[in-house]
């Protein structure tokens, strides 16, 4: 008896509130989002090229994607539904894994992975993770027509000059033979391919995990084989069998499991607690934690239009979303837990 109530009293001490989850859930997005940009152009400066970490990051993923996706489909191909696509691997239909897999699996990590290669931290977490929200809204306006508020403009104008400031000064340098301006726009296109695939996400009404699964399989079952063929043709370049096999684990790891895994999961939590707009706000601060992680560990200088356009368009995306129409509570909110 002694014993059971002590199991019982642990497991009591181990629940963790709805709000607590929701908050953990926010801590852990943040804390991937922001290391995604540090350590990316951290490793620009190892050995391991633009497709080679693109390949790590598929690789790590997949191994635990693939059978996930194979156990998720596993009932109805018993009971012998046509389920999926890609050889029944991907949980979409082929169309949408399609459009999916090319937005938000190979395009964004292609122009990000070689943005980082030319441009420093700093202007990734303006260009590329700040500009999410105006990307988005934009889209949203067009593909969904949705409506623009007065005060969401008003943001989106303040996104705009803080992009101009960061990536008007890097355009000024081309005649120069600065390389910067093209890590701009290869961030900037970045952003624009992962507003894309939201707004497909949003369009369907997909669920997070099953996109998940669909972009990094079909990466998976394209990607990969293109790029054997063309290392073995000799037509790209690659690091791979001269890098330390912990720099190839260690990107799989972060890459793969971390930014496509874990984050995708916590960032699906948190949604579902706080609400997209609550999300928002709390993901603002990751620009500014991306910049700051760039001066304190790879001494990144800081500019004054870089402090500035930061400081526009982290207010831009508050303000935007500051005074977008309340959302409706939810259960956890209702029953006084958040």
């Amino acid at each position: 008896m002694a014993l059971q109530r002590s199991t019982e009293t642990y497991h009591r001490s181990m629940h963790f509130s709805p709000r607590t989850l929701g908050w953990i859930a926010a801590a852990v997005t943040v804390l991937i989002w922001t290391a995604f940009i540090v350590i990316t152009r951290a490793s620009a400066a190892h050995q391991l090229l633009p497709m080679d970490i693109l390949l790590a990051r598929m690789g790590g993923a997949s191994c635990v994607l693939l059978p996930w996706a194979w156990w998720l489909m596993r009932p109805a191909r018993r009971s012998g539904e046509s389920v999926g696509s890609l050889f029944g691997l991907s949980p979409l239909p082929l169309k949408i894994t399609l459009q999916a897999g090319v937005l938000g699996g190979l395009m964004y990590a292609l122009f990000a992975y070689n943005g980082f290669f030319y441009a420093p931290a700093a202007h990734a977490s303006v260009l590329m993770t700040g500009s999410l929200p105006l990307w988005t809204t934009l889209l949203a306006w067009w593909v969904l027509r949705e409506q623009i508020s007065a005060t969401r403009a008003v943001g989106l104008l303040c996104i705009v000059l803080g992009d101009v400031l960061v990536g008007g000064a890097s355009l000024l340098t081309v005649f120069d033979g600065g390389e910067i301006w093209k890590g701009d726009l290869l961030f900037m296109a970045a952003a624009l391919s992962w507003s894309s695939y939201s707004i497909l996400v949003r369009r369907h009404g997909l669920d997070a995990v099953r996109a998940t699964m669909a972009i990094t399989i079909f990466a998976c079952v394209t990607y990969v084989p293109v790029f054997v063929l063309a290392v073995l043709l000799g037509g790209l370049p690659t690091h791979l069998m001269s890098a330390p096999w912990q720099e190839i684990a260690f990107q799989a790891l972060f890459q793969g499991v971390g930014s496509v895994v874990i984050s995708g999961m916590t960032f699906t939590h948190m949604i579902r607690y706080f609400g997209p707009v609550r999300s928002t706000m709390i993901t603002a601060v990751v620009p500014g934690l991306s910049a700051l992680g760039a001066v304190v560990f790879l001494q990144e200088p800081m500019h004054w239009n870089l402090i500035l356009g930061l400081s526009l368009v982290t207010c831009g995306i508050l303000f935007g979303v500051r005074q977008a129409t309340p959302e409706p509570k939810t259960d956890a909110q209702k029953q006084g837990l958040a």
